[in-house]
């Protein structure tokens, strides 16, 4: 794995390559944290593989306690009650360890810690983010055990708000991790459904990125070649789980797509974020489920994207008809079902997620624009599997 690592520092400072977890003491030490409280969730917590990063922590002499109380798709209850842990334990940072949902509550408290407004007064609209007070937020080391959300390279997180049904975005610039542990051996259990679900977020990620309509060729070269690498590596990924080089590739796709997608994202998460909320189905595999559905709605302004892409892709078929015909090959390699249908979602069910979708703060930079009547377009070809155009 040599040829797999590497100290970066964009888009902050990263520690990438297997065996790098045991470097925790060390990060934690550059942030001047003593006594952190490690943020994951409660099926991480049960494993040996949890144990063993809290022995990490404790020979570097850390006085580390441990929160766990996080759902699936994380809710305000979750953050509030880590922003009380770790008053209790007397904390003085977090270690964020685990999935997109981990990861999205430990620096929701860490932000929390030292506010005096409540969470939502944080959402990502408008200049909320001027609200927060910087000097009382704490510093974080992020170590992700999955690869898809690229939460550990991102300044927000998604967290549902149960009285509105809806998922809300919370941002301040800091709330990016000072030091990220990338660790692929951490990936290596990952089930193979849950390894195809997250790959195709980061998929989801990337693409949605580089077709965002802004003008921003930094972003585009990153989702390129993080989709190259999704190309290369997720259907090994997901058939071998000890193949590291396959792991490792993921997880830099998956840090990579975070990373572009500053530049925006489009109708899949838009179309995502209410699924979740209403049937409870995993983000990456709602995110999957709906891709074609969302590129066949944009074929018409991405034309000349897709013609680029399939070159860098090195695909049989050129242009969108490529394009998409790889994206519905890779999802039926890996087990992603085809339709809405198939997680719960029912075409009587389109009218009310339709309008949660168009006001959803990814809708605005799809690149073919989206009301209300095409949300419930998409909802329905994607309950009835018809990808249309």
């Amino acid at each position: 794995m040599t040829s797999f690592t590497g100290n970066w520092n964009y888009p902050t400072s990263v520690r990438f390559g297997a065996g790098r977890v045991n470097e925790l003491g060390a990060a934690c030490a550059e942030l001047g944290i003593r006594a952190p409280l490690v943020v994951t969730d409660p099926g991480l917590r049960a494993l040996p593989l949890f144990a063993d990063v809290m022995e990490i922590a404790r020979e570097a002499g850390l006085r580390a306690a441990a929160f766990s109380e996080i759902q699936g798709n994380p809710v305000e209850k979750n953050v509030t009650d880590g922003v009380l842990a770790y008053r209790e334990a007397e904390c003085d940072g977090v270690i964020a360890f685990g999935g997109g949902s981990a990861l999205d509550v430990a620096k929701a408290v860490a932000l929390m810690v030292g506010q005096a407004r409540p969470l939502w007064d944080f959402e990502d609209v408008g200049d909320n983010w001027t609200r927060v007070d910087a000097a009382g937020m704490a510093p974080v080391v992020a170590v992700p055990t999955t690869a898809g959300t690229g939460s550990e390279v991102g300044r927000c997180s998604v967290v549902t708000d149960e009285a509105a049904h809806k998922k809300r975005l919370i941002f301040h610039p800091k709330m990016l991790p000072e030091r990220v542990i990338c660790d692929p051996a951490l990936t290596a259990g990952l089930p193979p459904a849950l390894t195809a679900w997250v790959g195709m977020d980061a998929l989801s990620h990337n693409l949605e990125a580089y077709l965002a309509p802004a003008f921003h060729p930094l972003a585009d070269g990153i989702a390129i070649e993080g989709m190259r690498l999704v190309a290369r590596s997720l259907i090994p990924a997901v058939r071998d789980g000890r193949d590291l080089e396959a792991r490792a590739s993921m997880m830099a796709a998956s840090l990579m797509g975070a990373t572009a997608f500053q530049k925006g994202l489009g109708a899949m998460h838009a179309l995502s974020h209410p699924v979740s909320v209403a049937v409870g189905s995993h983000h990456g595999l709602t995110n999957a489920i709906v891709m074609p559905y969302v590129m066949a709605w944009n074929e018409e302004v991405i034309a000349e994207k897709c013609d680029v892409l399939a070159r860098a892709l090195s695909l049989a078929e050129p242009g969108f008809r490529g394009v998409q015909a790889w994206i519905l090959g890779l999802r039926e390699a890996i087990g992603i079902p085809h339709t809405l249908a198939d997680v719960g979602v029912t075409a009587a069910m389109a009218p009310e997620l339709a309008p949660d979708a168009a006001a959803d703060p990814t809708a605005p930079t799809n690149p073919q624009p989206v009301a209300v009547d095409g949300f419930r377009t998409l909802y329905e070809r994607a309950v009835s599997g018809a990808v249309g155009g």
